[in-house]
């Protein structure tokens, strides 16, 4: 499908009021899935609306599993352990790479043939990572000569493992625990760099810290029984109002029920130690998941460094924290994030093009790049290269400039936060 919609954003005033956001996405997927895997009726309230999300509705729907939405709750049928029926197509993963690489580790356990496919974006990404460790295991998985999507999955004898994570990705390791957690003899993961962990939390998985890294065990007495949650809202969506409300004069925001874990707050840390005023109220858990309401206010910013252990906590949030960058006091500067190439666009790439289109100063390197200058005063036309991400953060840019900017393909954000113009224009005054 071709989309060539151009959002305007003009310059705004100010941002004030109260934000309530859908279902944080990580751990949105991880409750489809994990209902959809349980024997009975889970209830997944505020789950993300987005199209990532939808994605994964729709594999395991395919796959016999039954969903029904009514108001802000959407009930699962779940199929229970090796219960999935053998889908009748192939299993489309849209723009999805959470849904592709995490259904891999659960269909490399069934009895049946899949072949997992998806759009043009996600068949350019990084499937190699999966199918290797997943080999190791047993599986029989192949990607195409490319390393890419389509994904083809057959019946095979999986076995337990003592692996080291070779890349520091949840997707990885959450792949490769779904798949262990089908075998009565215990497999144990062992990662070096800390990584989103929504999956240990709503599974509850035993973990250790040692010297070599966080231990993770996993067998079939992991496996999910059914259960009810509340979703919280996802912090990298509320980063993009995060960053506006810190950079517009007199503005204060208070978003309610974000997911705190300890894992995804990065983007807070930064913020902070750049001088932004941030405050975390009514904290609370949910299935072990720290929940909070983020108060923000209008901050002068200085740029600091930012350390490679931190990188990959923040990794979805770079987009938006380099335009808190060029804002800010000094330049701003980020390495160590190579990753940042293979996600829905080359974001470094991305990033880097309409910075200059923004008439500002860019070294480019492989893992990151490196900001200095003042933001011209003209309109400016940025281009989202389909990416959900760089499209927010250069709609959250334009408001910033003078005379505002557009984005071209800006429906790309549907993959993660369908709602966002709406909710700009429900905070901002012009």
């Amino acid at each position: 499908m071709v989309r060539e919609v151009i959002q305007k954003f003009e310059n705004i005033d100010n941002i004030k009021g109260e934000l309530f956001l859908l279902g944080d996405k990580s751990i949105s997927h991880r409750a489809v899935i994990f209902a959809a895997m349980a024997d009975g009726i889970s209830i997944i309230k505020n789950c993300s609306g987005s199209e990532d999300v939808h994605s994964t509705i729709n594999c395991f729907e395919k796959l016999g599993c039954k969903f029904e939405t009514k108001n802000d709750q959407i009930k699962v049928t779940g199929k229970g352990f090796k219960g999935f029926t053998k889908p009748k197509s192939e299993l489309y993963a849209g723009n999805s790479g959470t849904t592709a690489r995490l259904i891999s580790g659960i269909l490399s356990t069934q009895n049946f043939e899949s072949v997992i496919t998806g759009d043009k974006s996600l068949s350019q990404r990084p499937m190699k990572r999966i199918v290797e460790p997943l080999k190791l295991m047993g599986a029989d998985i192949s990607a195409n000569k490319n390393g890419t999507l389509p994904i083809i999955i057959k019946p095979s004898a999986i076995k337990p493992v003592n692996y080291k994570l070779q890349v520091a990705s949840a997707q990885v390791k959450s792949a490769m625990i779904l798949c262990a957690i089908h075998l009565e003899e215990e497999s144990i993961f062992i990662e070096q760099t800390q990584t989103r962990n929504h999956t240990e939390k709503l599974l509850n998985l035993k973990t250790e810290i040692t010297s070599v890294g966080t231990k993770i065990y996993v067998s079939k007495n992991d496996y999910p029984k059914p259960f009810e949650i509340t979703v919280p809202s996802d912090i990298s969506s509320a980063a993009f109002f995060i960053v506006l409300c810190l950079l517009t004069k007199n503005s204060k925001i208070l978003i309610r029920n974000v997911s705190l874990n300890e894992t995804r707050t990065g983007v807070i840390n930064i913020l902070q130690q750049m001088g932004g005023k941030i405050e975390i109220e009514n904290e609370q858990e949910e299935k072990g998941e720290k929940v909070g309401d983020i108060l923000v206010y209008s901050s002068k910013l200085k740029n600091v460094s930012i350390p490679k252990t931190i990188i990959p906590n923040i990794i979805d949030e770079i987009p938006i924290l380099a335009v808190a960058g060029i804002f800010a006091e000094g330049n701003f500067k980020i390495n160590n994030a190579k990753e940042l190439r293979v996600k829905e666009s080359d974001r470094i790439k991305s990033l880097c093009n309409n910075f200059r289109e923004a008439g500002l100063t860019v070294n480019e390197f492989e893992d990151g790049f490196e900001l200095n200058g003042v933001v011209s005063n003209k309109e400016t036309l940025f281009e989202s290269h389909g990416d959900h991400r760089i499209a927010m953060a250069f709609g959250v840019l334009s408001m910033l400039m003078k005379k505002g900017g557009s984005v071209n393909d800006f429906e790309c954000v549907g993959v993660s936060n369908p709602q966002f113009v709406e909710q700009i224009n429900n905070l901002c005054s012009y």
